[in-house]
């Protein structure tokens, strides 16, 4: 059969797609149905062939620029770049992400870890000079209580600003620090946790041994809670990473770990955010002088925050999915 009989037998299945296409182009995606997509995405791609064929052989230039225009409308809506949707972007806000975060068992097994060693540290050091001495040396032990010693009085918007930014650097390479140790098959996201738990800790139980610690507890209580969450976070998506890597769950390494980052990316979403929050607070309202009860009530309505999030979405997310 000649090509020129075969593609003039092929324009039935052209006027199909130009009217799939009228459809997709109009809004009306959900009247095609799942089987209409599939036909869809045959005929564009028999509408390529034959344009491919058209073009070798040299057939009318009025069939050769048809089948350009319709290969163009079929390709723009099978590849089209989709719109931002408030609904989905709510949807996976607040539906989607804090459900994966409660019930992650790799960010269950970070928080344990991080607050089990941090309390157990902070009461070492709080009873013993020896210990801190051991894990944050005497140098560092007494920068922290040089830079507290002052009562907090406020500096410059300048200053503040130039702060934030230097804590926002410092928030991000915790996390990635984090983040990416776990991918040393969990046991470097273990190490990390591990290693700041023990340090800040450490720093807490000594400075409340020294004369500074009121001006230490004014400077931390704001932007503690969204920080050290974010540190949790972080390392649970690490981990979950490097345990996909030792189990597999009977697939390829590279399966398991791309399955993996999609579970903790949403983690690690949450936890880029908290970091950016607490740098905030940290560069703008933690060193300034407003009254401590504001910077309390700063803590408590993030922690207030985090459980609604985290706690409160999580769980009308599984029911809703359930129902």
């Amino acid at each position: 059969m000649k090509v020129a009989q075969l593609l003039e037998r092929r324009k039935v299945r052209w006027s199909e797609l130009e009217a799939m296409c009228r459809e997709l182009e109009n809004g009306h995606s959900r009247r095609l149905g799942a089987v209409g997509v599939l036909r869809f995405a045959s005929a564009y791609r028999s509408a390529c062939a034959d344009l491919a064929l058209a073009d070798a052989y040299q057939l009318p230039p009025h069939t050769v620029q048809y089948l350009h225009d319709l290969v163009g409308r079929a390709h723009n809506q099978l590849y089209r770049s989709r719109l931002f949707q408030w609904q989905t972007w709510a949807h996976e806000m607040f539906r989607r992400v804090p459900t994966m975060i409660l019930f992650d068992r790799a960010a269950w097994l970070a928080f344990v870890i991080f607050w089990g060693i941090f309390f157990a540290s902070m009461a070492l050091a709080y009873s013993s000079r020896e210990f801190s001495l051991e894990v944050i040396g005497e140098e560092a032990m007494e920068t922290y209580q040089r830079n507290f010693s002052q009562p907090i009085a406020g500096r410059s918007f300048e200053d503040s600003s130039m702060m934030g930014g230097f804590y926002v650097y410092n928030n991000a390479s915790i996390g990635l620090q984090c983040f990416a140790a776990g991918l040393l098959l969990g046991v470097g996201g273990l190490f990390i946790t591990v290693s700041n738990a023990l340090q800040l800790g450490a720093v807490f139980g000594f400075i409340f041994t020294t004369p500074s610690r009121g001006n230490f507890i004014e400077f931390v209580t704001a932007h503690g809670p969204f920080e050290l969450t974010a540190i949790v976070l972080s390392a649970g998506a690490g981990m979950r990473l490097g345990f996909a890597i030792v189990d597999t769950n009977g697939l390829s390494r590279m399966a398991s770990l791309r399955k993996a980052v999609d579970r903790a990316m949403p983690t690690a979403a949450a936890a880029v955010v908290l970091f950016f929050l607490a740098a905030v607070i940290e560069g703008f309202l933690s060193p300034s002088d407003a009254p401590y009860a504001v910077k309390a009530g700063v803590a408590m309505l993030s922690t207030a925050m985090l459980v609604f999030y985290i706690v409160v979405l999580g769980l009308r997310g599984r029911i809703v999915d359930a129902d």
